[in-house]
């Protein structure tokens, strides 16, 4: 018997995917999935419209990608966990989700602000229209120099001279070690999404690593497109050492990055830790 193809994370129109919920289901069970999380830019807007549209034979894990910053150096470096099963009504954990997309929100408007400074004609309405009540993000400005004919592709938007330089501002995120007790208390699983991506910018050391493990922090994202092998080997052996899960995952954003569903997939013994250890909400499986 073949071993199941489990994911762990991807995105939907909920946050910066191009797939609505109900298109990344369905997706999911076409690309052979069996085990597919929907992980939106914090928010859980997505889940409701995933579980009505759930194939049959595809097991929903229901998540979130959390805006995070560890604050133990100058500036602060931003990093992203992984949220499995957490219950969506903890008090909290809700406002701190809120307070975070509101930001995002008051940040891109503001890059946009700086854009028409300069002459380039985007549209902040537009682009919150385009959102579609989603967690809106830099992708989503980068969708509209595209549409604008300004840029070719995401890659672009995110180069130097727009969006990932120029046009960059900070954004607030949740501290770190308050975004695991959050995910903790809320009954979920937080798993360090891609920590070792150099190439996407600072990484932390492997002294946080440990510091988040005795904090509670459950699992380590190995397998990631944006991981080399030697990168992913280190994310490997580190959790081997401190005892943590290794997951792997695509993190699928539909058209927006060219990596496949299920490009990288999570063992099942990794994927059973996480349902155990959850007490928020379960696994949604469709008949």
């Amino acid at each position: 018997m073949s071993r199941p193809a489990i994911d762990l994370h991807t995105h939907s129109t909920a946050s910066d995917g191009t797939l609505s919920p109900a298109e990344l289901v369905r997706a999911a069970a076409d690309a052979g999935l069996d085990v597919v999380a929907i992980t939106d830019h914090d928010t859980t807007a997505g889940w409701d419209a995933a579980v009505r549209a759930l194939p049959p034979g595809l097991t929903l894990i229901r998540g979130a990608e959390i805006s995070c910053r560890w604050h133990g150096v100058e500036p602060a470096v931003p990093l992203h966990l992984l949220a499995y099963l957490f219950a969506p009504d903890h008090p909290e954990f809700v406002a701190e989700l809120a307070r975070v997309r509101l930001a995002r929100e008051v940040r891109g408007e503001r890059i946009v602000e700086l854009l028409r400074a300069d002459g380039v004609d985007i549209s902040w309405p537009e682009i919150m229209a385009a959102a579609g009540g989603g967690t809106v993000g830099r992708p989503h400005i980068a969708a509209a120099l595209i549409r604008a004919g300004l840029v070719a592709t995401t890659t672009e938007a995110f180069g130097a001279d727009w969006l990932g330089e120029r046009y960059r501002l900070p954004k607030e995120d949740v501290d770190v070690f308050r975004a695991v007790e959050l995910i903790r208390a809320a009954g979920g699983v937080p798993v360090f999404a891609h920590p070792r991506a150099t190439r996407r910018g600072r990484i932390v050391p492997d002294e946080l690593i440990v510091e988040l493990a005795a904090a509670g922090l459950a699992g380590l994202e190995a397998d990631h497109e944006d991981h080399s092998p030697a990168e992913a080997a280190h994310v490997r052996a580190l959790a081997a050492e401190l005892g943590l899960l290794v997951t792997g995952s695509s993190d699928f954003h539909g058209t927006h990055k060219t990596v496949r569903l299920g490009a990288h997939t999570t063992a099942p013994e990794a994927y059973e830790r996480i349902v155990a250890a959850a007490s928020g909400v379960t696994g949604i499986a469709s008949g």
